[in-house]
């Protein structure tokens, strides 16, 4: 449970064991991302299993946050409006595809010593790699995008203040994260699990204002074919299942793991990739909570009042207090957006880190970094917030996911096939089923999101 600092040097680095090293790699070793914590999160060599899972829970909560996005709230939010409790289905395939291609990040990190941005880097040519880092940097642009406009959004509800200032504001979160960091990566990981307290005891409050039908709730989430029968069902539910996984996810979540020390051996790393996938299927059980919450929320509030056509956040923020007939809840829900943003903003700038120092094995100061991602994120929404107004920033959410979509093949089809391979993987090569049904879920989400593209462009 104890952190401590480590300084890194490169005879510390991790590898898979030395034949999956010298067939499947080009380098045998290499310098971690994140090296200033790379390992610096003590594990429990001893005692019961909750004692050892205790010292890797954390890396998957910061995972989950991408989940909850504002992007997926949008869906959320529309598809309960919409058709009641009768997605909550879809939320719950959804998940299930996010346990699955997240645990392939585990095993990634821990069996290969490798994040996704070195393995690409270690095993592609240049003219391969190169395009795939460009691409793993415009989907955390737009995933910041994403949510410096959720922030903005969620300061303006509660302050009222304009979102072009908001948007200037969420660039102090660089701050926050280097001064969590300067006394442990186990502090980032408190605040991200606090915040996501705070987001479920928000919508805690706020269902138990709606009184939804548990019954309807329950029958939700079992499969019903009406979903395929109605063509404008089917597009909401390819909207929330489109938008589940995000590639700069599987960037992040390769390289958390290797925050924890967890030895050399092959029995340790085995015990490793248990332990951080019980704490990442955890933690998405939780997004799957906060995000079913959302669409409760609009089933019981929305739908059953009529207003069937709630789609954006203002909307609903502005909607809830005479629906519920009580003041917190409005309030409630701008706290929870605005904890949602804050949470998913950290996590993106990590993800920025690994990205560059993965792909390119460059390493600069860690503010300037996360200034840097932040900036080029801040910018847009300025200027669209500035010269096009309020409405605006809805269509350029809109947009951001239409770029993550794009970018979404190729980090899962690099993640699917490094952990397929026996030569990279080693001993931790991932099981036949479980490749199958990685590629299966690898495939359907790349389809729904090219649908979604196709959509979009086609107005």
């Amino acid at each position: 449970m104890d952190a401590q600092s480590t300084d890194f040097h490169p005879e510390m680095a991790r590898s898979p064991d030395a034949g999956a090293a010298t067939r499947g790699w080009r380098r045998e070793r290499t310098v971690p991302s994140l090296a200033d914590v790379y390992g610096s999160v003590r594990t429990a060599k001893g005692g019961s299993l909750w004692r050892k899972l205790l010292a890797f829970l954390g890396p998957g909560y910061l995972v989950a946050v991408g989940y909850m996005d504002p992007g997926n709230w949008a869906t959320s939010l529309a598809g309960g409006s919409k058709f009641g409790y009768s997605l909550l289905t879809v939320a719950l395939l959804s998940n299930i595809m996010a346990i699955v291609l997240q645990s392939l990040c585990t095993r990634l990190g821990v069996g290969a010593g490798r994040d996704l941005a070195q393995a690409c880097r270690d095993s592609f040519p240049r003219w391969v790699s190169w395009p795939l880092w460009l691409s793993a940097e415009v989907a955390i642009t737009a995933t910041d995008l994403a949510e410096v406009i959720g922030t903005a959004i969620g300061l303006n509800l509660l302050f009222h203040i304009p979102l072009e200032i908001g948007v200037i504001i969420t660039a102090a979160d660089v701050f926050l994260v280097l001064a969590l960091q300067a006394f442990g990566f186990r502090w980032i990981e408190a605040f991200v699990v606090a915040m996501l307290a705070v987001i479920a005891a928000c919508f805690a409050v706020q269902i138990a204002l709606a009184d939804p039908d548990w019954g309807g709730v329950l029958r939700g989430f079992a499969p019903t074919s009406e979903i395929l029968a109605n063509r404008e069902m089917l597009y909401l539910a390819l909207g929330i299942l489109g938008a589940t996984v995000m590639p700069h996810n599987l960037y992040l979540h390769s390289g958390l793991v290797q925050t924890r020390g967890y030895g050399e051996t092959v029995q340790e790393k085995r015990e490793a990739i248990k332990l951080a996938t019980i704490d990442s299927t955890i933690a998405l059980c939780f997004a799957l909570i906060i995000n079913a919450s959302i669409l409760i929320l609009a089933a019981a509030t929305f739908h059953n009042s009529g207003q069937t056509d709630v789609a954006e956040l203002e909307q609903a923020h502005s909607f809830l207090q005479p629906l519920l007939g009580s003041a917190v809840a409005p309030t409630l829900f701008a706290i929870a957006l605005l904890c949602c943003g804050l949470n998913s903003t950290i996590t993106a700038t990590l993800a920025g880190q690994i990205v560059m120092e993965g792909f390119l094995d460059l390493r600069i100061s860690p503010w300037l970094r996360r200034l840097t991602t932040r900036m080029i994120a801040i910018l847009p929404a300025v200027v669209v917030t500035i010269w096009a107004g309020e409405k605006a920033t809805g269509q350029l959410l809109i947009l951001s996911q239409v770029v993550l979509s794009l970018q979404l093949p190729f980090a899962v089809v690099p993640l699917v096939m490094f952990t397929a391979s026996r030569s990279k993987m080693g001993q931790f090569v991932a099981p036949r089923w479980l490749t199958a049904f990685a590629a299966v879920i690898a495939a359907v989400i790349i389809a729904l999101n090219a649908k979604l593209v196709f959509d979009f462009v086609a107005g």
